[in-house]
């Protein structure tokens, strides 16, 4: 999809030097991309707490092989 984007010249700049990318796209690409997996591990963190833990399991027991 043909996109047009007033960049931060900048930040852009920036974007090229932290991420090693050498074209517009790829480093817009990168940012959204990491924006995006960033955000969902935020998500996992609402979690927290919310399960109810077992405590009659032994995680230890269960990684050793039968």
């Amino acid at each position: 999809m043909a996109t047009n984007l007033a960049l931060d010249p900048d930040l852009l700049q920036r974007a090229f030097e932290v991420s090693g990318e050498t074209t517009k796209k790829a480093a817009v690409t990168r940012a959204l991309q990491e924006f995006i997996a960033r955000r969902e591990q935020l998500g996992l963190l609402d979690l927290v707490g919310t399960l109810d833990w077992d405590d009659s399991v032994d995680y230890k027991a269960e990684r050793t092989r039968a």
